[in-house]
């Protein structure tokens, strides 16, 4: 028994080292994913972007937000001419927060009634907008609090059971809001993100390992010697996993809509025409994948090597803004990241081309480059 053992043990290493891409595959990888994800994943939340409304232009609306400015969670990125601008910006996803200041704020601060601020938070990632809200009412509180001990201090001298009552009074009260997700319903947010990791990952096993096992089996001879020309061969592998991959996003999608009750606010044309330039992307890295490997083994290693570091960076998990510089260019080259934000806008936010534009342009670019380019590849692979 002990010797079948043994004698299995090593035919099975001699097997996984005797190739030297699969002992490239096996080492290097690891020590690049373990090098950028300990950078890159960060969980907590800081700089967060800001835009101020500030109607009272007072000194003490200028320390308020001075405060939030220097509590390192929150950068001042926009300053808002009316309330109009603080929807755009969020709606353009280019703010997580908004801090709005009335008329007034300073007479009424320094009176017993107090004064209310605003704060309007992003709602479309729940667990990132309950910790914006907790750390906007512990920098609100904390004014308050000094507000309230310098009008404590002011007081004659008198007991403190007479002084106790002035302390009470007055202060500042925050009113929050979520915008998108007003009850802050993580599964809001999750749902639509799992439907882009889901298309990847299907669209990504079918081609690479549809085309690696013709040529494992040996069939990938008996079809270069076919009639069938490259360009015939590569539509052929491709049109059917695309055409999965368009009943994934409609079957994940009515179970999202029908039994959790995710809303979608925007167009479904539009989220058809996302998914659409998505797939160039998703189906050009398989057939890449398929060009570099030799084996079933080989292929299914090497995309999730591509898949674990494509969520990471994507921003479902970690907070794109909380990584480093150099990852963040990383990032750009990540078609999930481009197809997360417009299917979070088309589900929660209700965007529409004028404000996805930008992504949808980057996924057709980025999307072409990476089927041309494997396609070429596995071509020539085939002449």
């Amino acid at each position: 028994m002990f010797l079948r053992l043994k004698t299995m043990l090593i035919k099975e290493f001699i097997q996984v080292f005797r190739d030297p891409r699969m002992r490239i595959i096996l080492f290097l990888p690891p020590m690049m994913q373990l090098i950028v994800f300990g950078y890159a994943a960060n969980t907590d939340i800081r700089n967060i972007s800001l835009a101020v409304y500030d109607q009272d232009r007072s000194p003490d609306s200028r320390e308020m937000i001075e405060r939030f400015s220097a509590s390192g969670y929150f950068r001042v990125t926009h300053v808002a001419r009316n309330p109009a601008q603080i929807r755009r910006l969020i709606d353009g996803g280019k703010i997580s927060a908004a801090l709005q200041i009335n008329h007034g704020f300073s007479r009424e601060m320094r009176q017993q009634s107090g004064t209310t601020i605003q704060v309007i938070v992003d709602g479309t990632d729940s667990n990132t907008a309950s910790v914006v809200m907790s750390y906007a009412q512990s920098i609100v509180g904390e004014y308050s609090r000094s507000i309230l001990e310098k009008r404590l201090n002011r007081l004659p001298d008198l007991p403190p059971s007479l002084k106790q009552p002035f302390y009470k009074k007055g202060g500042i009260e925050i009113q929050s809001r979520a915008f998108f997700n007003p009850n802050l319903e993580s599964r809001n947010f999750y749902v639509p993100g799992i439907i882009a990791l889901l298309i990847m990952l299907v669209t990504l096993i079918l081609t690479c390992m549809a085309i690696v096992r013709e040529r494992e089996i040996g069939t990938m001879e008996q079809i270069m010697v076919s009639p069938i020309r490259p360009v015939e061969l590569i539509l052929g592998k491709t049109i059917p996993f695309a055409l999965i991959g368009y009943m994934d996003v409609a079957l994940v999608t009515f179970v999202g809509v029908f039994l959790f009750d995710v809303p979608i606010r925007g167009s479904i044309a539009l989220l058809l025409l996302a998914t659409t330039l998505y797939l160039l992307s998703s189906l050009g890295i398989g057939l890449f994948i398929s060009t570099i490997s030799r084996t079933q083994q080989q292929a299914m290693m090497t995309m999730f090597f591509f898949f674990v570091p494509a969520i990471l960076l994507s921003g479902f998990i970690f907070p794109i803004a909380n990584m480093p510089a150099w990852a963040q260019y990383l990032t750009y080259a990540n078609p999930l990241r481009y197809f997360l934000i417009i299917i979070w806008g088309i589900f929660l936010r209700g965007n529409g081309l004028d404000v996805l534009w930008p992504q949808l342009l980057s996924l057709a670019i980025l999307g072409t480059i990476v089927f041309t380019f494997s396609s070429l590849r596995f071509r020539k692979r085939l002449e």
